[in-house]
């Protein structure tokens, strides 16, 4: 009869476990295996967010690196042309410069000629008078 009454006590005791275990162990496991699970699940969805916002950050990058290559193209096809304007604005300025100073010398060259000519006049007229002088 012990065996039997040791059998039916460890039966009892082994029920008295599996409620002691359902009533009180086991809810906090569940609870703390799905809130596990609900951070997994959450990490997951913030890794899938950091994901498309990136993908979505290194499309605006692109983006804005394309309109920034744009500009500068723009801004380096302004400049060139600014300094094309430039140069012919120096060539034309040049030979206006170039052209004042060839009319001033030629207005001073003609000056000149028209100062010898009245010199070598006034020298030919006293040639002239001093050889007729000296006929006379």
């Amino acid at each position: 009869m012990n065996i039997n009454f040791t059998l039916v006590a460890q039966a009892i005791a082994f029920a008295v476990l599996i409620w002691f275990t359902v009533k009180f162990v086991w809810p906090p496991l569940l609870k703390a295996i799905e809130t596990r699970q609900k951070e997994i699940a959450d990490g997951l969805a913030a890794a899938q967010e950091g994901k498309s916002a990136l993908e979505v950050a290194a499309k605006k990058s692109e983006v804005t690196l394309n309109e920034a290559k744009q500009k500068a193209s723009e801004i380096i096809g302004q400049a060139e042309k600014r300094a094309t304007q430039i140069v012919e604005e120096a060539k034309n300025n040049a030979k206006v410069e170039g052209d004042r100073i060839l009319m001033g010398a030629k207005a001073e060259i003609d000056q000149e000629i028209n100062r010898a000519k009245e010199s070598l006049r006034a020298q030919v007229s006293s040639l002239a008078v001093a050889g007729a002088e000296k006929i006379l």
